[in-house]
């Protein structure tokens, strides 16, 4: 089907499930709210909405009797595929991660992606994101939310870590690595992409033993890792899963981090930020004890924002100085969300 406008696919009887592939923050609560109210199964390839509103969302489609799931394939998906396995084996996950193929250029803009996303046929803005790593930032940020997981330090280490090392230097300090805990999700810009991985431990020596039989080496910690992710290739399982099982593949369920707006210039008063994969802003993964505590603002919410004062380069944007776009089903979803989260709190 092809339509102008998404309800219309929302009010059309025959169509269960729906995929919202837009990656934009406010298009996606729009779309999956207006899903979630027709009791439509709805399957996000759009993390960046789930990052900001998934939360309520979940339970606004869990209180309809549909599901409200992010897509597998994707680098969150795939990875929680992973954690689920570990975990339903008793390991312990010490740290998630992704590759990622450049080291990040936190000041790209889309003229200086331009030729590159001609030559892939992509949109600037879209390329950007990736670019100036706010798109690794949000699905860090998924994976945090729908495990537990969180950042060791904000922005993540993101070191150019190679896979036979990557059980080495991605845990605590405390056994040789640079992590300051265990239970936390990274990146590496390594020759890992485009696969992800999880570490994991086991106090029980007798799965010591057979590990290393397995070839995965003496331990303590043991690399389980899936050296590709097929992005929109694999969201028909996801679409299967919801449909045939009501099951979903990986949601926000508690949220322990936030992707927050960092400004790439000086933005002046009266400026209206333009959002992901602009020219204003990037985004930075932090704890969201962190981020409730100065206030930050989710780089989601920052499209169509106007700065009520001056904000600095490499500043981190505050919801006191700016004036958010009310006008959006994002904004109303947001909102409740933080009422409700509040009074949880």
């Amino acid at each position: 089907m092809v339509a102008k406008r998404a309800n219309i696919i929302s009010h059309t009887p025959s169509i269960q499930a729906v995929v919202e592939a837009t990656g934009f923050p406010t298009v996606g609560a729009e779309v999956a709210l207006d899903c979630i109210m027709n009791k439509k199964h709805i399957i996000m390839l759009n993390v960046e909405t789930d990052v900001v509103v998934g939360w309520i969302l979940k339970r606004l489609a869990d209180n309809a009797g549909v599901v409200y799931t992010v897509s597998d394939g994707d680098e969150p998906g795939v990875i929680k595929g992973l954690y689920n396995f570990a975990s339903s084996l008793g390991f312990t996950v010490v740290t998630a991660g992704k590759g990622k193929n450049n080291p990040i250029n936190y000041y790209a803009t889309p003229d200086y992606c331009r030729k590159e996303a001609k030559d892939k046929d992509m949109n600037p803005k879209m390329l950007t994101s990736f670019i100036d790593g706010s798109k690794t930032m949000i699905e860090m940020t998924e994976v945090a939310n729908a495990t537990g997981l969180i950042p060791d330090i904000p922005g993540m280490h993101g070191l150019k870590v190679n896979i036979p090392e990557l059980n080495k230097v991605l845990i605590p300090k405390r056994d040789g690595g640079i992590m300051n805990q265990p239970g936390v999700v990274d990146y590496s810009i390594g020759k890992v992409a485009p696969g992800v991985f999880i570490i994991v431990t086991t106090d029980r020596k007798v799965i010591r033993k057979d590990l290393e039989y397995y070839g995965l080496g003496k331990g303590p910690y043991y690399l389980l890792y899936r050296p590709y992710h097929l992005c929109a290739i694999e969201t028909p399982l996801s679409v299967a899963r919801a449909v045939l099982l009501g099951e979903h593949t990986i949601n926000t369920e508690k949220i322990v981090a936030e992707v927050i707006a960092i400004a790439k210039r000086d933005l002046k008063i009266g400026q209206v930020i333009d959002g992901i994969g602009g020219y204003d802003v990037f985004g930075r993964i932090y704890k969201a004890t962190e981020s409730i505590k100065f206030k930050g603002l989710p780089l989601g919410l920052s499209q169509g924002a106007v700065v009520k004062e001056k904000v600095k380069k490499d500043e981190p944007l505050i919801l006191d100085k700016v004036s958010l776009n009310r006008d959006t089903t994002l904004f109303w979803l947001w909102q409740l969300q933080e009422k409700m989260m509040n009074s949880d709190r």
